[in-house]
């Protein structure tokens, strides 16, 4: 699950993010509606003519600012938003919607990576109980390829430790025990956590950017997504 609970109601829910003042929130290219930034995803143009997504914002020129959702960008796409949008003969390149998905699920991977940096992170269901015991866990993460024993076991601690206040725990599922290991420099993690702090916050900032991008798709394997506004109980989880 991903959550943006506000702490201040749960001892394990991350603050909301802040909103933007409208000063600072940019437009969509397609629906012509004002969002922040973090819904968003810059694009620009690359030397060559081509559109490559700018995930950091920190490419030179004019930007193309779309909703972050696989579908805006394929229509962004037939529709000829980009070079509508800079004034200029500039194409996007082959599979662009699904760059930007492979893009954001490696931000969210390196951002976890540097959580562990942090020391913001446990690995092991030994040492993730340890902190869930604490009452100081923030997300819990479990490995989409991971025994439902192992997962069942979890919730139960959760649930022993917060109760009907553990759905205010964030809980990722979308990688699988290969691709943690090689986020975190080991073999075969099933489940990590992560405490309170500005790191998991990034984390969970991408996750959860990651979630409304594969909202809605068409194909089999996506992503199961739902949520409200704040996404308090969101799920993402890949099948």
């Amino acid at each position: 699950m991903i959550t943006t609970a506000d702490q201040q109601h749960s001892p394990a829910g991350p603050h909301k993010l802040p909103k933007r003042s409208a000063a600072q929130q940019r437009t969509c290219a397609v629906s012509r509606q004002a969002h922040d930034p973090e819904d968003l995803i810059r694009f620009a143009a690359a030397p060559d003519g081509t559109i490559v997504p700018d995930l950091h914002r920190k490419l030179p020129g004019r930007g193309v600012w779309l909703q972050a959702k696989s579908e805006v960008v394929e229509k962004a796409i037939k529709k000829n938003v980009f070079a509508r949008s800079l004034k200029e003969p500039v194409k996007p390149g082959p599979g662009l919607a699904q760059l930007v998905e492979r893009l954001l699920f490696d931000d969210a991977r390196q951002s976890l990576a540097m959580a562990k940096k942090a020391g913001a992170l446990v690995v092991g269901a030994f040492q993730v109980e340890k902190l869930l015991a604490r009452g100081s866990v923030a997300a819990v993460i479990q490995a989409s390829d991971g025994s439902q024993d192992g997962i069942r076991k979890i919730d139960q601690a959760l649930f022993r430790q917060f109760g009907a206040g553990a759905d205010q725990v964030a809980r990722v599922k979308i990688f699988d025990s290969s691709q943690l290991g090689l986020a975190l420099g080991q073999t075969n993690v099933i489940h990590a956590a992560l405490r309170q702090g500005a790191a998991t916050q990034a984390f969970l900032s991408r996750v959860r950017r990651l979630a409304q991008y594969r909202e809605n798709r068409t194909e089999p394997q996506t992503a199961k997504v739902r949520h409200s506004d704040d996404t308090r109980g969101a799920e993402i989880e890949d099948k």
